[in-house]
């Protein structure tokens, strides 16, 4: 596993990171048992991911608690999030005193703002901000986070905004190939503030779903979006996988966003051991060729706002 310094907390996070959310729910939202989905977190500790994010409403807290169970504290990272619903203070230490519950913990590493728009932010930096450092200074909690509502602010607006107030040292944050506007509006100021990076929506319906990558590809091409050609073509994105190049589409897009400057973790989630083993042999691989990276950045850097729908079981990431 690869590890880096996650922004200005000094904590060392795996650069891949376990979602338990999504579809999957580590396996619990596929059919799996409990104790299948406490395997899956045994598994992904072997391998070194180090780093779990879930949230009150994912519904896997109590799992992820007792997968943890018995495992040295210093070893994980955790990470949780209360509903933007609980924007009220009073809420959101609810919120925070029943993650700590259900997770089995004293305190929790990073404490996030879940799905933050852009309108709600004053009243959360204002408000909830105040009360839940309170928090932080009675021992609960070590670092207050913020995620993105990516499919209702795909300009990154309410991220950009929180990047600069300096209470934020984590945000979540959507990128991919095919949205790839965080490189310019979110990630240098992130690294300028010491901002460490959660990445969701790495692999969408889009990339493990053909058809739909077909179809969002003629839409685009209809609206001058793209060059035809890739409307026309049975395989749009085919240049990605080659000898030398991706072994899938799927792994091009773990690849593509986990060498972008600016990204710390990528979140991927899963309720498959060999899946789960996959990505992370992904995150771990060099880095796509240049040329490829090139051509990516030329045919849908100006994109915004494709491929943000719901994750499938094939490799959406969790949240």
């Amino acid at each position: 596993m690869d590890y880096r310094s996650f922004g200005r907390t000094g904590l060392s996070v795996s650069v891949a990171g376990l979602g338990c959310g999504g579809n999957s729910r580590i396996g619990l939202g596929s059919g799996n048992s409990e104790a299948e989905a406490i395997a899956l977190v045994h598994e992904a500790l072997d391998l070194g991911v180090n780093l779990f994010d879930t949230a009150a409403a994912y519904g896997t807290e109590a799992v992820l608690g007792k997968a943890l169970k018995g495992v040295k504290r210093e070893r994980v990272v955790i990470a949780t999030k209360a509903s933007w619903g609980a924007l009220s203070p009073e809420r959101a230490v609810a919120s925070l005193d029943r993650s700590l519950r259900l997770l089995g913990v004293d305190c929790i590493d990073i404490f996030q703002l879940h799905g933050l728009s852009l309108s709600a932010y004053p009243r959360a930096r204002d408000s909830v901000v105040p009360a839940l450092l309170r928090e932080r200074d009675k021992g609960k909690l070590r670092f207050l986070g913020v995620t993105e509502a990516a499919s209702s602010d795909a300009e990154h607006q309410m991220i950009a905004r929180a990047a600069a107030d300096g209470v934020w040292a984590s945000a979540m944050v959507a990128f991919h190939m095919l949205h790839q506007n965080a490189r310019d509006r979110v990630f240098p100021l992130t690294r300028q503030n010491g901002v460490g990076t959660l990445l969701m929506f790495a692999v969408r319906n889009i990339f493990s779903q053909p058809a739909r990558l077909r179809a969002a590809l003629r839409e685009l091409a209809a609206a001058h979006a793209v060059p035809h050609a890739l409307a026309e073509a049975d395989n749009p994105l085919g240049f990605l996988v080659h000898e030398g190049g991706a072994t899938s589409l799927v792994d091009a897009a773990y690849r593509f966003v986990r060498h972008e400057p600016g990204v710390d973790v990528v979140l991927f989630g899963t309720g498959s051991r060999e899946h789960l083993r996959a990505n992370i042999a992904s995150l771990l691989a060099p880095p796509l060729p240049e040329a490829a990276r090139r051509k990516l950045k030329e045919l849908f850097g100006h994109l915004v706002g494709v491929g943000l729908d719901l994750p499938g079981f094939a490799g959406g990431p969790a949240p």
